[in-house]
């Protein structure tokens, strides 16, 4: 389903140290694109993306996801449009030490009335002759794959990467762009990629440019690169 932001504004502090993070964003991001949120560090992406994702609440504006709107939603209202609509997959795994991979990802199935199957999913991400193991018993790179497999075992609209590659190196880093790829194409997911890294672009549909708050530039890729030929 489609994504719009209207009229997003977010400012922290008082009085002097009032600082504007987002100072009116206005975007639509159609279902089933990959988007990329591209800025520097201060640009107001992040903070974006947690009023998307209803972590962080706009103090002007809202987000709209098909019938649904964030403005004057109770705090009920949020937990409940985080849980129907929306997947986290953050820098950092934090995944369940003592939990197994398979185990790690079934915990979010049961906030799912339609989640998908465990075991395709596994085999989708490269895991299934993992699904046994703890995250301390495989490299970083499985163990993101097991944070979007957490995400997205509960059948998601709209799935939401902060830096998911930030902590990966470079072979690892591609591995995890590919993945990202493979499962917009098979879910047809909504992919909303937070990153400073200015390569992965050119492997979105949409490219949303902030700078000091606002969207300077909203671009379509005519020709997007396959996420395997990326580099930076």
């Amino acid at each position: 389903m489609d994504l719009k932001c209207n009229d997003i504004k977010k400012a922290y502090g008082e009085g002097e140290a009032r600082q504007e993070v987002l100072r009116g964003i206005n975007c639509e991001i159609h279902s089933g694109e990959i988007c990329v949120l591209l800025g520097t560090s201060g640009s107001g992406k992040s903070t974006l993306l947690n009023i998307i994702g209803g972590i962080e609440t706009a103090d002007s504006g809202c987000i709209d996801i098909g019938d649904e709107c964030t403005e004057n939603m109770s705090e009920k209202d949020l937990d409940k449009y985080r849980r129907n609509n929306l997947g986290f997959v953050f820098q950092f795994y934090n995944l369940i030490p003592n939990l197994t991979i398979k185990e790690n990802i079934e915990v979010s199935a049961y906030l799912s009335k339609n989640p998908l199957e465990i075991n395709e999913l596994l085999k989708t991400l490269g895991l299934y002759d993992h699904k046994d193991k703890f995250p301390n018993q495989v490299s970083g790179g499985q163990q993101q794959r097991c944070a979007i497999g957490r995400a997205l075992i509960k059948n998601p609209s709209v799935l939401l990467c902060d830096e998911p590659t930030g902590a990966l190196d470079y072979k690892t880093s591609k591995e995890i762009l590919e993945l990202i790829e493979k499962v917009n194409e098979k879910y047809h997911n909504t992919i909303i990629i937070v990153t400073h890294n200015d390569a992965i672009k050119n492997m979105a549909h949409r490219v949303l440019k902030l700078r000091d708050g606002i969207i300077y530039k909203d671009i379509i890729n005519e020709t997007r690169t396959p996420a395997i030929e990326l580099e930076w």
